[in-house]
């Protein structure tokens, strides 16, 4: 019996990761009251206790949770933003540069961030591969779900009242600082950042992560790219499928899910690369459940919906 301790268990991502644990047999979850939710020596007391803690916090509360640990067993995931460039963290995105071994000893573990979970399963094989130059400069959009804001956004996307603004797709990030760069740099094995534009949707919850590139900017035919990914993918939770639906790609038929599937369309000259999968799944609680279930060496797809 494995315990395993949510830190921030009220946010989205520490409910769905609750949702997801609750029903087995084979993890005792610590619960805190409320009344001591946030207190420190509560959450230490509970940290310490662990086999697993998540950390399902802002990242100054998750800096904290951190240097509250006192053990050498405890396994920490974070889902923050505050460890996933930091080097004694293990980046959590298992089917990349052999992050799966590294995982499976690994007791603090960065959970990537949605829009660059997608980005990054598209880009880092091709520059891997020596197809993709990292000196490229890309460019990358990302439709994704209202739930990927959290709370305050969920709120105000199914307020009864909201603007009718809301009822738009609405690019945000403008100022092209978003905070999931970084990593996308860092993962993806790129020497400067893509133009990246963040769009957020009217519904609640998949995610569509595509990168547009032109033939001339890599050194293999688009029918050598498919084979880069079926090679590289070749596991259960993401896989390689050229599935267009009928000539359109919808961003939310992955909601629900915690797979990821990745395509390639085009032509010899413009190539359209797509990640598909879910903000809250394969983006959030299911990619932290996919890497707890790495670190303790169970089945890693334990507690996940992989579709059909």
């Amino acid at each position: 019996m494995f315990k395993v301790f949510i830190d921030g268990s009220a946010g989205t991502t520490g409910l769905k990761i609750y949702d997801r644990l609750s029903a087995r047999k084979d993890i005792e979850l610590i619960i805190l009251e409320d009344a001591v939710r946030k207190d420190v020596n509560a959450r230490k007391k509970a940290i310490n206790d662990s086999d697993v803690t998540f950390l399902c916090l802002p990242d100054d509360a998750a800096r904290e949770s951190v240097s509250l640990v006192e053990n050498e067993n405890t396994i920490i995931i974070d889902t923050s933003t505050a460890h996933r460039v930091n080097e004694n963290f293990t980046y959590g995105f298992p089917e990349i540069n052999n992050l799966r071994e590294k995982l499976k000893t690994a007791k603090k573990i960065a959970n990537p961030g949605c829009h660059a979970s997608g980005f990054i399963s598209l880009i880092n094989p091709l520059v891997t591969a020596g197809v993709l130059k990292n000196s490229n400069k890309l460019s990358a959009y990302s439709l994704t779900g209202y739930t990927g804001g959290g709370k305050k956004m969920i709120a105000e996307y199914e307020d009864d009242n909201r603007p009718i603004t809301f009822d738009s797709p609405r690019l945000y990030g403008l100022a092209q600082k978003h905070k999931h760069l970084p990593e996308m740099v860092k993962y993806a094995g790129l020497l400067s950042a893509p133009v990246f534009m963040p769009i957020v949707c009217d519904y609640a919850c998949g995610m569509q992560v595509t990168v547009p590139l032109f033939a001339s900017d890599l050194t293999c035919a688009i029918s050598d790219l498919k084979e880069i990914y079926k090679s590289t993918y070749n596991g259960k939770v993401v896989r390689f499928d050229d599935f267009d639906n009928g000539g359109f790609i919808p961003s939310n038929d992955f909601s629900g899910r915690d797979d990821m599937v990745i395509s390639v369309f085009g032509n010899e000259e413009r190539i359209t690369l797509v990640s598909r999968f879910d903000n809250l799944g394969k983006g959030a609680s299911g990619a932290a459940v996919q890497n707890m279930n790495i670190a303790l060496g169970l089945d890693e797809t334990l507690s996940l919906n992989l579709g059909e």
